[in-house]
């Protein structure tokens, strides 16, 4: 087996460790949130589900902490989770304004790369209803089904 070697860490080094993954966090969140160009592409790319995942986990690490982180902590969490989701909201409002608003996960089947491209004139038409049968109305399903606001 192998030998665990038992080392003291000072209160310091636990709290350096706590604010760099508190950063790591918030990095990959910024990431998501297209603040920090894909290292590939050099182009952002906004993934909103993952970006909310990863503020409520630090949300959630705010939560299990109450109480018994020290000034400094809590400071860089508290700023670090009321910075990612102004963030959000900006981003979310972004998205909004040029029209993808509902369509988070087309963007990433869009982006796959390369595949068979199909023109407007190749893509067949709906079949039209025939005029003696009466079809019931489509039920208006939103794309939406949850929404987070981060706002008040």
């Amino acid at each position: 087996m192998a030998e665990y070697q038992h080392t003291v860490t000072s209160a310091g080094e636990m709290t350096q460790r706590f604010i760099e993954f508190v950063l790591m966090h918030a990095q990959n969140a910024a990431f998501m949130l297209g603040q920090i160009p894909h290292p590939q592409t050099g182009k952002p790319e906004v993934n909103l589900d993952m970006a909310q995942l990863l503020i409520d986990q630090l949300v959630m690490l705010q939560d299990k902490t109450s109480g018994n982180l020290n000034s400094d902590e809590a400071r860089i969490l508290n700023g670090t989770i009321a910075n990612l989701q102004m963030a959000f909201v900006e981003a979310v409002q972004q998205r909004e304004v040029h029209g993808e608003a509902a369509a988070p996960d087309a963007a990433p089947a869009a982006a796959a790369g390369p595949g068979p491209v199909s023109s407007p004139a190749s893509v067949a038409e709906p079949p039209k209803a025939d005029p003696g049968k009466v079809e019931p109305a489509p039920a208006t399903e939103s794309r939406k089904k949850f929404v987070k606001n981060y706002g008040s």
